[in-house]
């Protein structure tokens, strides 16, 4: 699939309403407008709010938005077409959808007979007659409409002909745009191009008149995940002539999701040479990605194509070699192009080519012959044979390396930690109540702090801010974003050793650290101080960075 085509693909977001109702996902007011304010800024043309009148929610987001507009995105209100047997303009449903205050609507109807007959128990006719009373209404009152042909390619196989008649009625009565939706996910991507091609030649549909910037094609392409193909289908449909995609950001979605965006537009833009957004919107795709990732509380994908933290993560020697020669030989773009980057991951397969590259990655400048280079392997080598894991924790290996080169700076000292739990048996289950005991030094201050928590690392994690925040301020945007337990040898029982993962995060960057031993209270307390430890390097590393140079571990 090859393109040479510069005109526009344009990008339709619905994750304010298809991606919502992805399993776990529960937006509030806020969280929808900071995500529409981010998609607005990353140059989506159309960002489809969501369904008022149908959800309170919804109602509130459109008016928010009417006081403090977007800057360049259309907000497109969504609803389905009226219901049977009566006049659009009686249908309370399009009045919530009027009062919206949208220029663009999209509405939906069905294309598969199946549907028709046994969803809305009416005839076939009076479905045309739904699509067309609707769309005319919106248009008669000034609404410029997008139709999305719900289930069209399992209509469109169960009985062509009237799948098309569908299409007709919504393109006679005024939609400007007709996007074909693969609603149960069960299409694949060569039956899409053959679909989307007969489509296309039915209808007398183009593409862009690139001359004079007209969109003659008016077709679009809605694609679900259920067969794993969404994006696939997305860019089969588009070689056939669709020229809107629709989908979500990071592929949220119910089910299996949506035609992921952070994959699509790449591809398009990329790979394909259309145009979808600018090229410095482009850049910041993994951090949109990422925000909204947290804004509707779930864990980044770290393996996701583009925007994941391993999308370009290097970790065999051989490859960490070539791509310090040459980044084409292992990666098909520039990272920094949706605004990613290159990482080298260390394990107990690395070679000296790795510690090399990692410590670039930190600012450690080495050279292959400095002995440091040696002791950072062998420590590593040891360390991982023990159960440590620092592929997953950098920010621990940085410190490794830090404190192999004689100038780690400890902002704190331990000297000492008690933690006691009650299981306290409450009306419904028993829970635990714990307190934690901590003493550090500070510049030779000795500080006793006492904190309780819903557990013993909340109470440990608690009890150590609370010692060090008059000296840190800092610490105060510091939070535990993740904690992850390991068993590594099962057959030892409950001594056996426990590995714990700890991501840190100060609200714009993450950071992991590691802990490993018999007791897991213990391999948490290494990985939380370490955590505090390492943010307090990201903070003080920003305002005076700090270069190695042998000549420092003479110190």
């Amino acid at each position: 699939m090859t393109s040479t085509a510069s005109h526009p693909i344009w990008i339709y977001d619905t994750t304010l309403r298809d991606g919502a109702q992805r399993e776990g996902i529960s937006l509030s007011l806020e969280d929808k407008l900071r995500i529409a304010r981010q998609l607005d800024e990353l140059g989506i043309p159309f960002i489809e709010g969501g369904w008022p009148g149908a959800n309170p929610k919804d109602v509130q987001f459109f008016w928010k938005l009417k006081e403090e507009p977007l800057k360049q995105a259309e907000v497109v209100a969504f609803c389905s077409t009226r219901r049977p047997n009566m006049i659009a303009a009686e249908d309370r449903m399009l009045q919530a959808i009027l009062a919206a205050g949208t220029r663009w609507v999209t509405i939906f109807g069905k294309s598969w007979d199946l549907h028709v007959t046994e969803g809305l128990k009416t005839s076939l006719e009076e479905n045309l007659a739904m699509i067309r009373d609707t769309i005319e209404y919106l248009r008669s009152q000034g609404r410029r409409v997008i139709y999305d042909a719900e289930h069209w390619f399992d209509g469109y196989k169960a009985n062509r002909d009237y799948a098309l008649k569908t299409l007709k009625a919504a393109r006679d009565a005024g939609a400007e745009w007709l996007v074909l939706c693969d609603t149960n996910g069960g299409t694949l991507p060569d039956q899409v191009s053959q679909i989307v091609r007969d489509v296309a030649k039915e209808l007398n549909l183009g593409r862009l008149n690139v001359e004079n910037d007209l969109n003659v094609s008016m077709l679009g392409i809605h694609t679900h995940n259920d067969s794993d193909t969404a994006v696939a289908n997305a860019l089969a449909a588009v070689s056939e002539g669709a020229c809107m995609v629709q989908g979500t950001i990071n592929g949220y979605g119910e089910r299996c999701g949506n035609a992921n965006l952070c994959s699509v537009i790449p591809n398009l833009q990329l790979k394909l040479g259309y145009s979808c957004i600018q090229d410095n919107q482009l850049a910041r795709l993994t951090q949109a990605s990422r925000l909204i990732s947290e804004i509707v509380n779930l864990a980044p994908n770290d393996h996701a194509a583009f925007v994941g933290r391993s999308a370009f993560a290097h970790k065999g020697g051989i490859h960490v070699s070539a791509v310090a020669k040459n980044p084409l030989t292992y990666e098909h773009i520039q990272p920094e192009q949706i605004g990613n980057q290159r990482r080298i991951v260390i394990s107990d397969q690395s070679g000296l080519s790795n510690v090399l590259a990692k410590a670039r990655s930190f600012g450690h400048d080495l050279d292959k012959k400095d002995p440091a280079c040696r002791e950072i392997l062998e420590r590593l080598k040891d360390l991982e044979n023990e159960g440590y894991q620092f592929e997953a924790a950098e920010a621990s290996f940085d410190l490794l390396m830090r404190d192999a080169l004689g100038y780690r700076e400890h902002p704190f000292e331990l000297k000492g930690c008690q933690i006691h739990s009650d299981m306290l048996q409450g009306v419904s289950k028993p829970y635990s109540n714990s307190v934690a005991t901590i003493k550090v030094s500070v510049n030779n201050q000795d500080i006793l702090e006492v904190a309780e928590g819903n557990g013993p690392v909340s109470a440990l994690d608690a009890a150590l801010r609370k010692a060090l925040v008059n000296f840190y301020p800092e610490i105060a945007d510091f939070h535990l974003t993740d904690y992850k337990v390991r068993i590594l040898d099962g057959a030892a029982g409950t001594s056996a050793k426990t590995r714990v993962l700890v991501e840190s995060s100060n609200g714009e960057q993450r950071w992991t650290t590691v802990g490993v031993s018999s007791n897991i209270l213990e391999a948490s307390y290494e990985a939380v101080v370490e955590g505090i430890e390492y943010g307090l390097l990201l903070e003080s590393s920003a305002k005076t960075p700090l270069s190695y140079s042998p000549a420092l571990k003479e110190r």
